[in-house]
C-alpha cells in the first residue's frame, strides 16, 4: 500500500513539472536544440569531415558555452585540440585551414595607385586569409609582412 501513496506522489509531481515546462515554454525550446560531436577521436591538425561527425539533440538543459550546433560550423574546418566522441565541439577548437603554407611559392603583391608589382615569395609561417605573415621575396632575398589574401596571394604592406 505504501508504494501505490508514493508513486502517485511521483506522478503528480512529474505532471505538474511537465506542465510548468509547457507553460512556461521552457523544456520544448531546449530539446529543439542541435549540437554536433564526433564518430570518433579526432586529433589536433586533422581536418573534419561530414562523415566524422553527427548531429544530436541537445537533451541537457544545463549545457553551456560555444559549441558548434551544425555540421556546415565544423566540416572542412581543422582542429586545435583532440575532440572526443560523444562530446561537443568548441568552435573555439576548431581554425580555418591554411592559405599559404611555410616554405611553399606565394605571388607577393604591392600596389599603389595605379602601379602594381608583383614577385615570387616564400612564406616563413604557415597563416590563414587575413592573417599579417612574413614572406621571403625571392628575387631580392628581403623579408616583407604581408596579409594573405583569399586567392592565395600575399598583399605586402608599404614601411
Amino acid at each position: 500500500m505504501r508504494f501505490r501513496r508514493t508513486f502517485g506522489y511521483l506522478v503528480q509531481v512529474a505532471a505538474l513539472a511537465v506542465a510548468a515546462a509547457l507553460c512556461l515554454g521552457t523544456g520544448l525550446a531546449s530539446a529543439q536544440d542541435t549540437a554536433v560531436v564526433p564518430k570518433r577521436v579526432i586529433y589536433p591538425g586533422e581536418t573534419v569531415s561530414a562523415d566524422q561527425v553527427d548531429v544530436v539533440a541537445v537533451t541537457n538543459p544545463n549545457l553551456t558555452g560555444d559549441y558548434a550546433r551544425t555540421k556546415e560550423e565544423v566540416v572542412g574546418m581543422v582542429t586545435k585540440r583532440t575532440l572526443l566522441p560523444g562530446r561537443t565541439i568548441p568552435t573555439g577548437g576548431l581554425r580555418e585551414a591554411f592559405a599559404v603554407k611555410r616554405g611553399g611559392s606565394v605571388r607577393l603583391t604591392f600596389s599603389i595607385g595605379n602601379m602594381l608589382i608583383s614577385a615570387s615569395g616564400t612564406p616563413l609561417t604557415d597563416a590563414s586569409v587575413g592573417e599579417l605573415i612574413k614572406v621571403r621575396n625571392l628575387d631580392s632575398g628581403t623579408i616583407v609582412s604581408g596579409t594573405v589574401m583569399a586567392d592565395g596571394t600575399v598583399q605586402v604592406m608599404a614601411k
